[in-house]
């Protein structure tokens, strides 16, 4: 089980990172901080995976250690998101509606597959596998909010929407974060006791 488990998790970090590239290019180039925090996200999804594959045989108190790290490895997208979002705020221009939702349907082809690759060892290795599965659920409704985007500022023409949604997608991460994070210690007091 657990040499499948570090399979996945590998398999899993190389489409996260590569998509990290065309995601933070495509966001460099049309100012979107929605795409922004999602493009971080992919390269936080992506260190993370590669954490879990060297740490599946590691004894349980390490691995809740490292639980416990990765739920603040999971606020860093989160810090990132409020940086860019507060330049947004002093020159909202939107986004190009067009690029923002190709970009958002590659990202959802891409965390619909991690998601579902990881959904059959989400309960194995607790807070670590947890941390992946999350990170993957989380990306997929993240996706379709940036999908969203694209289609309200298509219509408006306002930057207001991809702000929003980047802010959304950077409390999304806090809440993961805390999961995680909370599982961690209940798993590490459980291996110490």
């Amino acid at each position: 089980m657990i040499e499948n488990l570090r399979k996945v998790v590998i398999v899993v970090a190389m489409l996260n990172l590569a998509y990290f590239g065309v995601e933070f290019t495509v966001a460099a180039t049309t100012g979107s901080v929605s795409l922004f925090a999602d493009s971080i996200d992919f390269l936080e999804d992506a260190s993370v995976n590669i954490l879990i594959a060297f740490a599946l045989r590691w004894r349980a108190t390490s691995r809740a250690r490292l639980g416990m790290a990765l739920a603040g490895i999971l606020l860093i997208p989160g810090l990132a998101t409020l940086w860019t979002a507060w330049g947004k705020l002093m020159a909202p221009m939107p986004p190009a509606p067009l690029p923002l939702s190709l970009t958002g349907l590659g990202a959802l082809a891409i965390n619909l597959s991690c998601a579902f690759m990881l959904a059959r060892f989400r309960a194995h290795s607790g807070s670590l596998t947890r941390a992946a599965f999350l990170s993957a659920r989380n990306d997929t409704v993240a996706n379709l909010a940036i999908i969203a985007v694209a289609c309200v500022t298509a219509y408006t023409h306002s930057a207001w929407p991809d702000l929003l949604v980047g802010l959304g997608i950077a409390a999304m991460n806090l809440g993961a974060a805390r999961d995680v994070w909370r599982a961690a210690r209940t798993e590490h007091r459980a291996a110490a006791g």
